[in-house]
């Protein structure tokens, strides 16, 4: 075999595993897609938007929050994040992001949102999860952290802490 096509072989060999990994990282980090869901009716006065990304964690959160606030009289309703571009800001009392930092960056739906809406940023709190639990969208005050499980009840003692202000009755809605 001469030279040449021992070059081609290891150059194909490479980009053949290079495929396979990105396969297998896409497969085994990739968020799964939110099943959109409302809890209460769209009638009441106060009203909390929850959008988020699908994971053993993220849904966690989501149960636990939407347990805290079920019993009030608060209309919730969980997204997908990708659902974002149909959401105006307005129309909610508090939104809760819930996403994970993907290839260095936050995913496109969610800077896209944050940069729409930032006459309503008061009413947004944000959650971001990555590898070393530190990263977020420049200028915004964000909620970080690493999406192990032991970090659930931190996680969401956070939110709901951020989300009551918002979420009281003596609020005012459409600010």
């Amino acid at each position: 075999m001469n030279r040449l096509k021992k070059i081609v072989l290891l150059v194909l060999f490479i980009l053949g595993l290079l495929i396979m990994f990105g396969t297998w990282y896409k497969f085994e980090y990739s968020m799964d897609k939110v099943a959109e869901s409302t809890i209460n009716t769209p009638e009441l006065e106060r009203s909390l938007l929850i959008a988020t990304q699908g994971s053993e964690f993220k849904n966690a959160i989501t149960n636990n929050i939407v347990n805290e606030f079920k019993k009030d009289s608060i209309f919730i309703r969980i997204i997908d994040i990708s659902a974002l571009t149909q959401v105006e800001a307005r129309d909610y009392s508090a939104i809760l992001l819930i996403h994970t930092w993907e290839n260095w960056k936050p995913p496109m739906g969610i800077k896209e949102f944050i940069e729409r809406t930032t006459d309503q940023k008061d009413k947004v709190v944000v959650m971001t999860t990555s590898g070393e639990g530190s990263s977020k969208i420049k200028n915004v005050d964000a909620i970080t952290g690493e999406s192990k499980i032991e970090n659930v009840i931190p996680f969401t003692e956070r939110a709901i802490e951020r989300l009551k202000p918002l979420l009281s009755k003596s609020s005012n809605l459409n600010q």
